[in-house]
This record gives C-alpha cells, structure tokens and sequence, in this order.
C-alpha cells in the first residue's frame, strides 16, 4: 500500500501537468496527498518542514542561474541577435541543410546558455521559412528543434550552462566540465543519430509526396527588411559566456580557497562557505553577467525602447520556471521521506552497476514529473550519498556520476507532460498528434546516449 500512495502521487502530477495544471499548485497538493494517506498528523509538518525548507533551499541555489539566463536570452532576441545567426547560417550552409542548420543554431544558442524556452521561440520564424523552402513538412521542426536545444547542449557537452548540468555539481562538488570526453562522445552520438533519424523522416515524406503542408497554424511573418547585426558581433556574447564560465570555473577556487569565511560588523556570527560546492554556480552565473553586459554594450541601439518590457517578461519566466522546479523539487523531497519510496529507493539499489542504477533511477524520476531539472533533483536528493559511496567503492570517479546524471535527466523526460515539449508545439502550431511521435524518437536516442556513455567509460576508462 504504501508503494502505491508514493507511485499515485506521482501519477497525480503527471496528470496535473499532462493537462496544462500548474505544478507550482499541484506539487504540495501530490505531496502532501500521499502524507495524509500515510500519516495525517503529519501533514502540516511535513508541508514546512520538508516541502518548503527543500523548496527554499533550490530556490536559494538555483534562481539566480534561472533569472540571468533568461534576461540574457531575452537580451539574445530583442537585440536582433538570434536573428543575425541564423542568417549567417542559411548562407554559409543553405537551404537545402535546413534541419542541420536549426539544430546547429539551437545547440549553439543554447550551449552560449539561452533558455531552452527562448530559443524556440527566436528560432522558430527561420525553422519555418527554411522548411517552407525545402519543402520539408513542418510537423518535423518540433523535432529538429529539441535535437538541437533539448539534447545534447543541454547536459551532454561539457561546460554548458544550462541548470540540468549545473545541479549535479551541488551534490558531487564537481565543475560544470566534468568528464569532457564522456560528454563530447556522448553528444556526438546524439547528433548523429539524431540527424540520421530526421533525415529518413524527410526522405520518407519526400516519398509520399508530402510537402511543407496547407492551412497550418501559428505561421510566422518575418519582415523582410530587419535590420540584422554582424553575425560575429552577434556571436560574441555566446562564445564569451562559455569561455568565461570555464575561466571563473578555474578563478574561483583560487580566489577562495576551500572555505570562506564571511564575518561583516552586523552579522552575529560569521558565515563560512564551502567554495567547491557553489564554485560552478558562481561561475555560470559570472559568466552570464558578462554576456549580459556585451550584449548590452553591442546592441543598445536595437534594446533600448524594449529594455523595461522585455526585462520584465525575463523575470516573469524566470520565476515560474524556477517555481515549478523548485516546487517539484519540494516535492520530491516530500515523497522520498515516505516508507513507499524507501521500497522502490531499495529496489533501485539492488542493480548492481552504480552508473547504470543512478541513470534508471534519474531518467524514470524525470519521466514521472516529466523535468529534467526536477526529476534529477528528486533522485540526488534522495539518493546521492548512496551513490556517491558506491562509486568509490567501485573507483569510478565523481566526475562521471555528474556526467550520468546529467545525460540521463534529459533522457525520458521529454514525454508529453513536459513543458518544454507543450511550449514547443504550442509555438508552432501542431498538436502531439501530428509532432510529437517524432519527438519521442529523439527522447529514444538521448535516453540511450547515456548507456553509451557508460559502456565507453567501461570499456576505456575515458574520463
């Protein structure tokens, strides 16, 4: 009984979320649902105690990463940014390679840390008049676009400031870069694979004899006379945010030192951090600052009269975003106390390979909540020490779960409930019935990935 109180309120907020509910409200409604089946004295505690002290504490973390990476992506669009890229890309590469050219924009966009929200949207208005051109059908753009924004730059290649491969680094003090080369394979076999799939797609339709398609939804117009900036201009703040994210990865330590002491004349008691646990948060969010501050500096004219409206609707998505993940991560917390979860938690136990138990474990969690962000949190949180004691007892080095965890939060998460997926279908106009099969595909070869990534590291000892 108590495993199907925890796998119900589980069940509860995938529906909650699969039918456009607010997580925010759902979460403590799932949670505190399976307390009270469990033990109804221990509802109200359990809501402060756990849900929201665990809520806090993701918040406290986490949101500052949230709020400067979408004012920089915001930033990315008003300024004309995104736009001058991608039609730098369509002349370089042409129309004829649309589907590699968006996932090559995407993945750049998002490797240079835009919200994986703002790059569909900045993205989408090309994706559809270079598919229109190549007559390609349209209900593949959903697809193409989460290869390139919602795979691999997201918690495979190595450095990339998106928050899915920041929170490993809290748990197993590690560095945004970890296990580079794990990354980088691991990305090469999603590109390829995915692309391979697209491409067989296309040809498929081409076949058939079906084009871009008629009396579509949400069609863009894109004025043809947009000023657009130098591309290189352009580029800088994205290449300036990886680069500088990996510098303050290796400044800040030396700055600090291990611990450091904070002991100002109002405080009553000195405050003392542990710089390796906060080092890849500080580092991104650093890194973020200064692509915040070129982009400023090199598109004011484009920015100015948009500046106080666009930083406005930054903040605004930054703070439901961060409130849905912290509040599944309260959740998370919440169901983990539960005596159910200490039954499925032991029955993830008993597989025997570290690496393959933290990438089930993390990749059902994010399926479940259907976050990628949201599921790792629950499963490190629940989990990590456990982990953590089994990697060193098998000599596997930390850097590696922190690879893992990260590929596999991006693996099954991508089901129909998630929110990136519905935003991106919303965007462009199909329902999951025309696009999202297509999708699914991709979350199949981004779940596999990560078991690629660990017969590697098995089979060569590549770091």
């Amino acid at each position: 009984m108590s495993v199907i109180i925890a796998l119900a309120a589980l069940a509860l907020l995938m529906l909650a979320a699969y039918r456009g509910y607010s997580v925010i409200l759902f979460a403590p409604i799932a949670a505190l649902g399976a307390v009270l089946l469990t033990d109804p004295s221990a509802v109200a505690p359990a809501f402060t105690g756990v849900f929201m002290e665990k809520m806090v504490g993701f918040i406290k973390l986490y949101f500052p990463v949230f709020l400067l990476g979408a004012v920089f992506g915001k930033l990315i669009e008003l300024s004309g940014f995104s736009r001058s890229i991608v039609a730098a890309a369509i002349r370089l590469l042409g129309t004829r390679q649309a589907m590699l050219v968006i996932v090559l924009v995407c993945a750049l966009l998002t490797y240079g840390g835009v919200s994986l929200f703002v790059v569909v949207f900045a993205v989408y208005p090309f994706a559809a008049e270079m598919f229109r051109q190549s007559n390609i059908p349209k209900r593949l753009i959903p697809a193409t676009i989460a290869l390139g924004a919602f795979s691999f730059t997201m918690d495979a290649l190595p450095g990339t400031p998106q928050i899915q491969n920041i929170i490993p680094s809290t748990f197993f003090n590690t560095t945004a870069w970890a296990a580079p080369w794990l990354g980088v394979i691991g990305a090469i076999f999603v590109v390829c694979a995915g692309m391979l799939f697209l491409q067989r797609q296309r040809n498929k339709a081409q076949a058939a004899g079906e084009g871009y398609g008629t009396e579509l939804r949400n069609e863009p117009e894109t004025a043809a006379d947009i000023k657009l900036p130098n591309p290189w201009i352009a580029l800088s703040p994205l290449l300036a945010v990886g680069i500088m994210n990996l510098l303050f990865t290796q400044w800040i330590p030396q700055w600090y030192g291990k611990t450091h002491s904070l002991a100002l004349p109002g405080m009553a008691a000195p405050v003392t951090t542990e710089i390796a646990k906060l080092t890849a948060i500080w580092a991104v969010q650093a890194a973020l600052l200064v692509g915040i501050i070129m982009v400023l500096v090199f598109g004011f004219q484009a920015i100015r009269g948009k500046l106080a409206e666009g930083s406005r609707s930054a903040v605004s998505g930054s703070l439901l975003a961060a409130m849905n993940t912290a509040s599944e991560y309260g959740f998370g917390a919440v169901i983990a106390s539960l005596p159910g979860f200490l039954v499925l938690a032991d029955w993830l136990k008993s597989i025997p390979n570290p690496l393959v138990n933290e990438a089930i474990t993390v990749t059902l969690l994010a399926g479940i909540t259907g976050s990628a962000s949201g599921g790792m949190s629950i499963a490190l949180a629940a989990m990590a020490n456990d982990f953590i004691a089994a990697a060193h007892a098998a000599n596997i080095p930390l850097e590696v779960l922190h690879r893992v965890a990260a590929m596999a939060s991006g693996g099954m998460d991508t089901l129909p409930h998630n929110g990136a997926v519905i935003t991106l279908l919303a965007v462009t106009g199909l329902t999951h019935r025309e696009a999202y099969k297509d999708i699914f595909c991709i979350t199949l070869i981004k779940t596999l990935a990560v078991f690629v990534v660990i017969g590697t590291f098995y089979a060569t000892g590549i770091v």
